[in-house]
């Protein structure tokens, strides 16, 4: 293999056998319980890395099940995401990440600077309830309940909602340790279909874990619960800021 091939062919890691393929990647029947809550500010100013702003006191945790996505096959993901501005645009701070499938895990994190962890998150329906969960080595450390569709809600709305920017803190180290890439990430959903959209009363309980800190942003007050189904497209990113560049 000559270096032009090397250099050619260069998208992922192992070179002759990427754990996964050339993106954007669409994903079908894409499945949402965002439950919004309250927390203590104070804990959220400590960990959102400027230049994004503090906006208010406020959480999403997002449990998600994605049963057919391109190269990445069925999976499920949970987090947390944090209402940030960064030059005045609106935004979303993605503090964490955990899921159950090694291609969105290596892809998520090479491409964009997703900050996704190994865990084992699941989306479904018990009875009359969506029930959210997040174990972490064996441990429970979220459960969010939402009732299942007792209201529906605006499709258009809910669109533009998902269409707000996101913002990734993508951290690559140099071979001493040092950050060869460290930067700030920007990208936004696309061509997005809103196929059900729904509210309901919502509850959410998180657990201490020294590996998966989830509780380290406390549940003071749910705020909503939302279920959605979708499809939709995650592009490419693009740098928002560069914390190296001179």
């Amino acid at each position: 293999m000559t270096e032009d091939e090397v250099r050619r062919n260069a998208f992922s890691m192992p070179i002759h056998n990427p754990a996964f393929p050339p993106g954007p990647y669409r994903f079908i029947d894409r499945e949402f319980l965002v439950i919004t809550y309250r927390t203590d500010p104070e804990a959220l100013k400590k960990i959102i890395p400027a230049p994004l702003r503090y906006v208010e006191p406020i959480v999403k945790f997002e449990f998600i099940n994605m049963p057919d996505s391109t190269g990445f096959g069925h999976y499920c993901e949970s987090g947390q995401v944090i209402p940030v501005t960064l030059d005045g645009v609106a935004g979303g701070y993605v503090h964490s990440m955990y899921l159950n499938d090694h291609p969105p895990i290596a892809g998520g994190r090479e491409l964009w600077g997703f900050p996704k962890k190994l865990g084992n998150p699941e989306l479904r329906v018990h009875t009359d309830t969506l029930v959210g969960t997040l174990d972490y080595s064996d441990f429970r450390i979220a459960t969010g309940t939402m009732g299942y569709k007792h209201r529906t809600l605006d499709a258009d709305t809910i669109r533009k909602s998902l269409e707000t920017p996101s913002f990734l803190l993508k951290i690559i180290p140099h071979v001493d340790g040092t950050p060869r890439i460290c930067e700030l990430v920007q990208y936004s959903l696309a061509d997005i279909v809103i196929k059900g959209a729904w509210s309901g009363p919502g509850a959410l309980d998180l657990h201490p874990h020294a590996l998966a800190p989830v509780a380290a942003l406390p549940v003071l007050e749910v705020l909503s619960a939302v279920h959605i189904l979708s499809d939709l497209t995650l592009p490419l990113g693009t740098v928002a800021y560069d914390y190296l560049a001179k």
